[in-house]
């Protein structure tokens, strides 16, 4: 273990974001919206493509970035996105419209990641991401579990939460959350879990039953 730092910058500087998705992002940062990174991006695309995934949630649309990237995965895909700022959810609108997404693939709700998906179909997913604000992760938890279909997948951004969660002295209430979320899946049957450290880290969960 000489430095991983550099081997985390080389990771991430490895993907060429497409322009479309660029875009998307400069319109985050002038919402003053955090945005996944690019290589985080890239592994959502994959983890789609891999699982072949036709029907996505997504808890925290934002400027439409990590939407994107997860609809780059196939042209039959669907993304329903969730988002309580209405002001987000209109930019990432042209965002996708800008990228050419046809508006059959995407369904826009607003309200709160837990409040939406509890009035969602239960088992009727393929994937379920889930980047939102922390104090609301705990509350999410059990619905994306509900909607995610026996063999699918639950994806939770910043697991590692700034490299807080590692650090067991480290318990204000966002870090604990993460790292509660991490210890149920990897404790629970029924799930085989593992963490990614791409970005600000990915907690990645497939559904066995």
């Amino acid at each position: 273990m000489i430095d991983k730092i550099s081997s985390w910058k080389y990771a991430e500087d490895y993907v060429t974001e497409p322009e479309v998705i660029q875009a998307a992002r400069r319109s985050a940062e002038e919402l003053g919206v955090e945005a996944i990174t690019p290589a985080t991006g890239n592994q959502l695309a994959l983890l789609a493509r891999l699982s072949k995934a036709k029907s996505i949630v997504e808890v925290g649309t934002g400027a439409g970035v990590s939407g994107l990237w997860l609809l780059s995965a196939s042209q039959d895909s669907v993304l329903t996105t969730i988002d309580d700022e209405p002001e987000y959810q209109n930019v990432a609108k042209e965002n996708f419209k800008a990228a050419g997404v046809t508006p059959s693939r995407i369904r826009v709700i607003a309200g709160r990641g837990a409040a939406v998906m509890g009035n969602m179909a239960e088992s009727g997913y393929d994937l379920v991401f889930l980047d939102a604000d922390p104090e609301d992760l705990e509350s999410m938890l059990g619905s994306a579990v509900a909607l995610a279909k026996p063999g699918a997948g639950i994806v939770i951004s910043h697991a590692l939460w700034r490299d807080r969660v590692p650090n067991p002295a480290l318990r204000d209430d966002e870090t604990a959350a993460y790292r509660q979320a991490i210890r149920n899946f990897g404790d629970s049957e029924g799930f085989i879990a593992s963490l990614s450290m791409v970005g600000d880290g990915l907690l990645l969960v497939v559904k066995t039953d």
